[in-house]
């Protein structure tokens, strides 16, 4: 990895470019940001992957998160310091842009994209340590928040992803530790999902972006 040019970034013999260096700062570009995506994406997801014209509004949004640009950001309401919930219907596209923009910035931290639904049967298996395991200063994106079954241990029935998520608020609170999540559900369905208490914390710990509810599955 290239820390003192990070905007360029190496896929064996091919060098994408993704903005130019300005004085200390760098001028990102949308149009080679999204040919780098959709170059991964199709390494990653298959050759049918590719970035739909209807989707780069919230794509925008996104990269202006993840590159930080604080104007932006504002102009579109969304906390840089915050980690990101990403909604929408399924199959829209939540999870392959979580995986992928993370890739746009090689010299800050990598989060684990981890589903919600193992890190249950992991709470089932061991108890507990599941909890602390994805309760820590790690770096995370919950995937298919609300979906998930309900933990249960020797009998100990337990609503995991929402005590994951109350330690993760602390650690926001306190250390500043990003959490990004992605969900199928409304906030009515996250609240009834995680009572009011979570619901509450969740809108301290996210920006909400959403994709349009009538987004298509691009997985058919």
């Amino acid at each position: 990895m290239n820390f003192q040019a990070p905007h360029l970034i190496v896929e064996g013999n091919r060098t994408f470019r993704l903005g130019s260096i300005q004085g200390r700062e760098i001028h990102y570009e949308f149009s080679r940001i999204r040919d780098f995506l959709e170059f991964k994406g199709k390494q990653l997801f298959g050759e049918t992957f590719q970035i739909y014209p209807e989707d780069h509004g919230i794509l925008t949004q996104l990269i202006h998160y993840f590159i930080k640009d604080e104007i932006m950001c504002k102009n579109h309401g969304i906390d840089p310091d915050k980690g990101i919930l990403l909604s929408g219907p399924i199959g829209c596209g939540k999870t392959s842009f979580m995986r992928l923009l993370k890739l746009i910035v090689p010299h800050k931290r990598p989060y684990s994209v981890l589903s919600s639904r193992n890190i249950v049967f992991a709470y089932n298996h061991i108890g507990s340590k599941a909890l602390q395991d994805y309760g820590d200063h790690g770096s995370y994106c919950f995937d298919d928040l609300g979906v998930e079954p309900s933990g249960k241990h020797f009998g100990q029935e337990c609503n995991v992803l929402g005590e994951i998520l109350l330690s993760r608020y602390e650690l926001f609170v306190l250390h500043k530790v990003k959490t990004h999540a992605t969900t199928n559900l409304n906030a009515q369905e996250l609240e009834d999902r995680y009572g009011n208490r979570v619901r509450s914390r969740m809108r301290e710990l996210f920006n909400l972006i959403a994709f349009d509810a009538d987004s298509k599955d691009k997985r058919r």
